[in-house]
């Protein structure tokens, strides 16, 4: 079945939320007759609140649901995006809806503020395990700060981010016990317990049981280690009936090898050769535990491969003219779409020695076979090297701003790239672009 155009459902997809946010300010405002007094207006801004963080709890999920139909259209670096912004904002509503509900009852009741708390944790219903999720969230959403992440392996920080599921689970019991406009209002309990259910089928489907259906099915295999470059190997594996998988050029899996301290650990690494019937391939760079770990594998060991993930394939290609602008080991997505986009095809593949340039003689016999270009940059030696402007871009490729770009490598090097580009001509539109910075 056909995808829909990939610019079409981000469009989509964030008028849903909007729509869904409104229908949920809808739903209060149709229960409020009136609003009297200072402790009206706390309450009902607590009431209002309080419903845009549980819908916005149900979209966090969703958008990491790993749904096929985002994950290929949307992509998962801007699903990833939308995520950490809606965390930050639903963060922010749970402080407010808790703040506001505790000064507004406590203005209306004339009691203290410690006095409001205690009564509404321990006499409400559901309010203890609401409470116990407050907290777990609040406390994720610190750990997913910049700073604090950047403290973290990203193992560990994507396991405590688990933390999330039971504090959203904690807390949906007492919206529907303690929330004003649920209680006496069946069909609004209805629309919420379909609201969640649906997020918690996509998730268990898609995150926890298709991964495991799909491992059991392919059973795929290492077959092959190759050294590609000083400190780049190719991952060669094998497995069964891999076509059902349907994977593109320009996507990835997220790979868990069930070896010795691996196992409990899925990272994503691009598909660095089209994908066929008889073998799948990863190309890595050590830079940490985990890639460095890579390069000791051992033929036969087992691995489970969550996806085909991401957008960044021939489908959003607007032009027949495409320029391919890799980086270091960003070249893996990028060398499986020289092979395979149609059209008039440049490579420039960036790298800081003429060693670093893994899978070179692969891209020039592709070049060889297609009659495309590919033009190598390096840093040393210094007669080789070419700034990343616009001017040296045009210079190696006169037609640019009549290109569609791919684009994939460093954080810096992209940033840097994706100026240079608009200043050469290239329309945001055609510059496309994927990160794995989760």
């Amino acid at each position: 079945m056909a995808l829909p155009p990939p610019r079409t459902v981000p469009i989509v997809a964030q008028l849903l939320i909007y729509a869904g946010a409104a229908a949920v300010v809808g739903l209060w405002w149709m229960d409020t007759t009136s609003v009297v007094g200072f402790a009206g207006w706390l309450t009902n801004a607590g009431r209002v609140t309080g419903l845009l963080a549980g819908y916005a709890c149900a979209v966090l999920l969703a958008l990491m649901s790993r749904f096929p139909l985002l994950e290929r259209t949307v992509g998962s670096d801007r699903l990833a995006r939308w995520h950490a912004l809606g965390g930050r904002y639903t963060i922010s509503l749970t402080l407010a809806h808790t703040l506001l509900i505790i000064l507004g009852y406590a203005a209306s009741a004339h009691m203290s503020v410690v006095s409001q708390t205690t009564t509404f944790v321990l006499t409400y219903p559901d309010m203890l395990k609401a409470t116990a999720g407050f907290l777990l969230l609040v406390a994720t959403g610190i750990i997913s700060a910049s700073a604090a992440r950047r403290r973290l392996r990203y193992e560990t920080w994507h396991y405590l981010h688990f933390a999330t599921y039971l504090a959203i689970f904690l807390a949906f019991f007492h919206q529907l016990s303690d929330g004003t406009d649920f209680v006496a209002h069946r069909p609004a309990q209805l629309a919420w317990y379909a609201l969640y259910v649906g997020v918690a089928g996509l998730l268990i489907w898609y995150r926890f049981l298709t991964p495991v259906r799909r491992a059991l099915r392919h059973r795929l295999t290492v077959v092959e280690v190759r050294p590609e470059a000083p400190g780049v190997v190719s991952v060669f594996m094998t497995g069964r009936h891999l076509e059902e998988l349907g994977a593109e050029s320009g996507q990835f899996f997220r790979w868990r090898f069930i070896a010795r301290g691996m196992w409990w650990t899925a990272n994503p690494y691009s598909l660095s050769a089209p994908p066929n019937r008889d073998f799948l391939r990863i190309t890595v760079r050590s830079v940490g535990g985990h890639s460095e770990a890579l390069t000791r594998l051992r033929p036969g060991t087992r691995v489970w491969a969550e996806g085909p993930y991401g957008a960044f394939t021939a489908a959003r290609r607007t032009a027949r003219k495409v320029l391919l602008l890799g980086g270091g080991v960003g070249i893996t997505p990028l060398r499986a779409l020289f092979e395979t986009l149609p059209g008039e095809v440049t490579l420039i593949y960036r790298a800081r020695r003429p060693e670093d340039l893994a899978l070179r003689q692969e891209l020039d016999a592709i070049a060889a076979g297609r009659g495309a270009t590919v033009h190598y940059v390096v840093d040393e030696p210094v007669e080789y090297s070419s700034p990343l402007t616009a001017r040296a871009l045009a210079s190696l490729v006169p037609d640019i701003a009549e290109r569609d770009v791919y684009l994939c490598g460093p954080p810096g090097m992209t940033a840097a790239a994706t100026s240079a580009l608009r200043r050469a001509g290239v329309p945001c539109r055609r510059i496309h672009h994927e990160s794995f910075a989760f």
